[in-house]
């Protein structure tokens, strides 16, 4: 598979290397020569330094012959050309293109039924602000996702001591939850993504990632010893786009908000924008204004400014004043491994989501979503079985996955099964495994042998 991308900055990179330990042929485009040297010395990748825009430059960098073109530079507008250019030259190749900027939104369709045909729109902004509210909804989890329209969760949740789970053998979970028993896909201990088996225990400070129906969370999340509870009011900190996108969401479900920005200009266009939202100006972790604005009685604290350092110490300040649900955007990934030795747990990446909705286009076939968990250590794949696979049909016991993979649920005629070794899968069902990131080389090559879905 040849993909080529135009931006070398973060996503660019990072998606390259991804795409790139995974064989894939990777090109990269980009007029900046330190981001692009930066990219040629440390990845196995082709580059060139110019224009992504130019339709000379694609040209020579293979268009015509290239599967997909991603187009995700910090520039929306660049990013359209480069897609509008590749369709007139090159029609069959897929077009993925990051746009931030709202007022592109109304245009989204048009952008993919019209010309230049978009094959993906991809706002990493509008992804964060998703992932917020689904963390929101189930306030004591650290990680959530959707499959299946919203009918199958994953769940990503610490055990801590007093959990009814810790100390428990997964083999022990049918006899004791019943035919209801989560289905455990991971486990995150010490930094490393186990993959488990029936002899594994769940242990105090694991973080476990459990599949079920939705309509089972809640009396699933009872299991681990939590229950939900509604939010009623919230305090942003930092005003900008995803600040902005995450306010107007939480005015539609009339919820509370109030928006520190320490930027006045800022403030008097939120001012302007905002329904309801109370703005205020000043520094988010100027500890004076959290006790004058009783931050510590917010159900929730969301630290969304493009600053890290920043939105950790917010937090942290948040969790000190007594506040239990706080959320933290961060940008470098090298961060990700402290955050929870420090108490900050729900941390949301706009990046990382950009990554996983890359992905999903860029796997071969019938993959429906593809979702990256713990800084890209492990995948969650949705896709639909066919009938030429060599799986129909066998009990899973004896089919072999590649180590550090496995199958976690199946989904056939609206009916949601947590599979045994019994089960079996039937043509047209949709699938969803977990795979940890070493092992991802081996599924996709057994799959588009034996599945044919990527």
């Amino acid at each position: 598979m040849k993909i080529i991308i135009v931006g070398a900055g973060e996503v660019g990179y990072n998606i390259a290397n991804r795409l790139a330990s995974e064989n894939k042929r990777v090109i990269v485009i980009d007029k900046d020569e330190k981001a692009i040297k930066r990219l040629s010395e440390n990845l196995d990748v082709q580059t060139v330094t110019a224009s992504g825009s130019n339709p000379g430059v694609l040209i020579e960098a293979g268009i015509k012959k290239a599967d997909i073109l991603l187009a995700v530079t910090d520039s929306d507008e660049v990013n359209l050309v480069a897609c509008l250019m590749t369709n007139l030259i090159s029609p069959e190749t897929k077009k993925l293109a990051r746009v931030r900027n709202s007022d592109f939104d109304p245009y989204h369709n048009s952008l993919k039924k019209d010309h230049p045909q978009i094959d993906t729109l991809i706002n990493p902004e509008t992804e964060v602000v998703n992932t917020i509210r689904k963390l929101m909804k189930v306030p004591g989890a650290v990680d959530v996702g959707n499959f299946v329209d919203g009918q199958v969760k994953y769940v990503g949740i610490r055990v801590h001591s007093d959990s009814p789970m810790a100390g428990m053998e997964l083999i022990d979970f049918p006899a004791r939850f019943g035919e209801d028993s989560p289905l455990i896909a991971a486990i995150i201990r010490e930094n490393k993504v186990i993959v488990p088996r029936g002899s594994d225990k769940i242990i105090h400070r694991d973080l476990i990632y459990f599949v079920c129906e939705t309509r089972k969370l809640e009396k699933n999340l009872e299991r681990f010893g939590i229950r939900k509870q509604p939010i009623r009011n919230v305090l942003i900190v930092g005003g900008g786009r995803i600040g902005e996108r995450l306010a107007k969401s939480l005015e539609d479900d009339a919820i509370k908000v109030k928006i520190i920005e320490s930027d006045i200009s800022r403030c008097e266009y939120l001012s302007i924008q905002m329904k309801k939202t109370v703005i205020l100006h000043g520094d988010g972790s100027d500890q004076k204004l959290f006790l004058e604005e009783n931050a510590g009685q917010s159900d929730a604290v969301i630290c969304v400014t493009n600053d890290d350092e920043t939105n950790i110490l917010v937090s942290l300040l948040a969790k000190n004043l007594g506040v239990k649900n706080t959320i933290t955007r961060i940008g470098k990934t090298s961060y990700f491994p402290l955050l929870p030795t420090i108490g900050i747990e729900k941390v949301v990446s706009p990046r990382l989501s950009a990554i996983s909705s890359i992905l999903q286009d860029v796997r071969k076939g019938k993959v429906l979503s593809d979702i990256s968990i713990f800084c890209e250590k492990g995948e969650f794949i949705e896709a639909i079985a066919i009938e030429a696979s060599m799986i129909i049909n066998k009990p899973l016991k004896k089919i072999k996955f590649p180590n550090g993979s496995l199958l976690v649920c199946i989904i056939r005629d609206m009916q949601i099964i947590i599979p045994s070794g019994a089960s079996k899968i039937k043509s047209g069902d949709r699938i969803i495994l977990f795979a940890i990131k070493a092992a991802i080389k081996k599924l996709e090559k057994m799959l588009t042998v034996k599945l044919g879905f990527f």
